[in-house]
């Protein structure tokens, strides 16, 4: 009988022997350390199960042999993804001396996805996806169409039930897993159908002609995509809601050594660039060498033509990076034989002849296609040099952030409260909304690691404003001089004084208003923070209720009802309502929500970047018709709403 618990611990001694050197292996130590191999336990986690399942599809689809793929939310949360691909193999294994079925649904780095024969390009590199969702499930069942045949087998927390049997026959091919993720690892196991779609979404557009479904039978939802044009159709999906300034997006594709390089990108009339990576059809959120290479590509081209057709005078410096950034929507998709990634959740790319590969065939295209579409070219180029301008206009109050040595000589906003401890990880910013809060929050602190930043009023919506205009504001200085990394480009992440960013804003519609202007310009100019874990928000209760002697604070609407039906028998019962943090004494702030031991932080998380950056920019922009039909949409949904 397997033991998913640890034993329990043998008597503390002296001796330190070979027998105190534990050897976790395969279905153990994925059981054991889940997080080193699916990101964390939980609801992100719980995704990562459903892409590793749906990845070893867009595999079969990359190598041409899938061309549906459906995955589905059942009633009871398990779920299912299904392939018409050529089915997993059934036939023994040489070395392991079990069906090849088997072997990759219950060993580690077991996979046809290393030898290059199989598969040229694939997503699932390390070769432990569906080793990984086996052992972290309650039960799993694979079926096989194959040969005629259907074959299946079941798995009980990664251990088969019995051997692969012929359960049928089939007129088709494809593979179906259907799996129930294990409550004793994940908690609750279920899957948002929204966060999965977006996703599913991408994979549609990196493949076209790949149609993807998905099926939601717990709300009687499906969504079917399936996107001819491809990358350049999702450009258009991300831009659908501003003012670009070429009608189509540019289109670039071609093969070095190898690697499949494809790029679609168009420029609209904002500040903010959206670029997105993907290597084998994995998100690259931390980027890697493929948009390195398409970044140098662009901005070489750009200059090139300017200064070939006098737009750019012999006197004038070259546009950089930046400049050629502003404004823009991008796709970069390389597949590549042999992609190395940074960790199991490949967040970045790291080969190094990927980025002479993309250099290339986009380099190539572009200046292709601004010789066929000059006005275009003209159009864009004159984006680039109004963004030049506005650098340099930007470039004095940048060096009042940013200059060599400003930092290390202890140049910090005057209003900022620092604390003592100087290790950051140990240290936590609070950005507070208005000087009462901040005065509060200055006196009930913890001052030993605890600093304070009270920021006075709305601070500026950066998607609307250009680089020196956000600089010259004084609140967005004080925060980027207090944090110490810089932005944009010049981000470093390494300098982050404190590892704690917490937004403690008012509980009411300017308090929204405030913290969503915040995470509109952490998002746009500081994302490594967020995709760090480094910032989070606090939660101010909403409510006290006192009954007597009892006193009890309250952070929601159901929860004040709940509360105040278990005192429905009391004589005297008192709820006052926090509408701003100034209300609340210095006392009440840290025991509510200051005070590590009671209070309650929600992290900021960016699960799909090409939705935040839709919602930011429909939110935040200058188009009212889309925010107008996002509020009507998402009314009812609105929780906390202050009249």
């Amino acid at each position: 009988m397997t033991q998913d618990k640890p034993s329990p611990a043998k008597p503390v001694n002296n001796e330190y022997t070979a027998e105190d050197i534990q050897v976790l292996e395969g279905r153990e130590a994925v059981r054991r350390r889940p997080g080193m191999y699916i990101g964390s336990t939980d609801q992100r986690g719980l995704h990562h199960l459903v892409y590793e399942i749906t990845y070893n599809s867009i595999d079969e689809a990359m190598a041409g042999f899938c061309t549906n793929i459906w995955v589905t939310f059942c009633q009871d949360n398990t779920i299912r993804v299904d392939d018409n691909g050529r089915g997993i193999p059934v036939d023994i294994h040489p070395s392991t001396k079990l069906t090849a079925q088997e072997t990759v649904m219950t060993v580690l780095h077991a996979g046809a996805k290393f030898g290059g024969h199989t598969y040229v390009v694939s997503g699932g590199l390390h070769g432990v996806g569906a080793s990984v969702v086996n052992a972290l499930s309650s039960w799993l069942t694979a079926s096989v169409r194959r040969d005629g045949k259907l074959y299946q087998q079941e798995y009980k927390k990664g251990i088969p039930s019995g051997a692969v049997e012929v359960v049928g026959v089939s007129s088709n091919t494809g593979t179906t897993i259907t799996f129930l993720p294990d409550k004793a690892i994940f908690g609750e196991v279920k899957c948002d159908f929204k966060t999965i779609s977006e996703h599913l979404r991408e994979l549609a557009y990196l493949n076209k002609g790949l149609e993807i479904c998905i099926r939601d039978e717990r709300n009687d939802e499906e969504r079917t995509f399936y996107f001819e044009g491809g990358i350049t159709g999702f450009v258009r999906h991300l831009n659908r809601n501003r003012v670009v300034r070429h009608r189509w997006p540019i289109y670039i594709s071609g093969t070095v050594n190898g690697t499949i390089v494809e790029a679609a990108l168009q420029y609209n009339d904002g500040f903010s660039e959206s670029t997105f990576s993907f290597a084998n059809c994995v998100n690259t959120v931390d980027g890697g060498t493929h948009l390195t290479g398409f970044r140098s590509a662009l901005t070489r081209v750009l200059n090139d033509y300017a200064r070939k057709n006098k737009m750019l005078k012999d006197d004038e410096p070259n546009l950089i990076g930046e400049d050629v950034r502003e404004g823009l929507t991008a796709i970069i998709s390389v597949k590549l034989a042999e992609p190395q990634f940074e960790g199991q959740t490949k967040g970045k790319l790291g080969n190094p002849e990927t980025k002479s590969h993309v250099e290339s065939a986009v380099g190539e295209g572009l200046a292709l296609y601004f010789e066929e579409h000059p006005d275009d070219a003209k159009k864009i180029i004159e984006k680039c040099l109004l963004a030049a301008k506005g650098r340099e206009a930007a470039r004095k109050a940048r060096d009042l952030i940013v200059k060599k040595g400003s930092l290390e000589t202890g140049t910090l906003p005057g209003k900022l409260a620092d604390c003592s401890e100087k290790e950051p990880a140990h240290c936590e910013l609070y950005l507070v909304e208005g000087p009462s809060a901040g005065g509060s929050a200055k006196e009930g602190r913890n001052r030993r690691f605890q600093a304070i930043l009270p920021l006075r009023g709305k601070i500026l919506n950066v998607e609307k404003a250009s680089l020196d205009k956000m600089l010259s504001h004084e609140e967005i200085r004080a925060i980027i001089t207090a944090l110490g990394t810089s932005i944009d480009d010049e981000f470093d992440l390494s300098k982050l004084r404190y590892h704690r960013v917490i937004l403690m804003t008012d509980a009411d519609v300017d308090g929204s208003h405030i913290r969503t202007l915040l995470l509109t310009f952490f998002f746009r100019h500081m994302a490594e923070l967020i995709n760090n874990r480094h910032l989070y928000i606090a939660q101010p209760p909403l409510y006290r209720i006192k009954s007597g002697k009892l006193q009890q604070w309250v952070y929601s609407d159901p929860e004040k009802e709940a509360v105040l039906a278990g005192l429905k028998d009391s004589k005297k019962v008192e709820v006052q309502r926090y509408k701003g943090l100034g209300e609340m004494s210095a006392e009440q702030l840290w025991d509510t929500t200051m005070n590590p031991e009671t209070r309650t932080l929600l992290e900021v998380t960016v699960d799909d970047a090409a939705k935040a950056d839709y919602i930011f920019h429909m939110l935040m922009g200058d188009e009212v018709p889309p925010r107008k039909a996002f509020i009507q949409a998402h009314a009812k949904s609105v929780k906390n709403l202050d009249i």
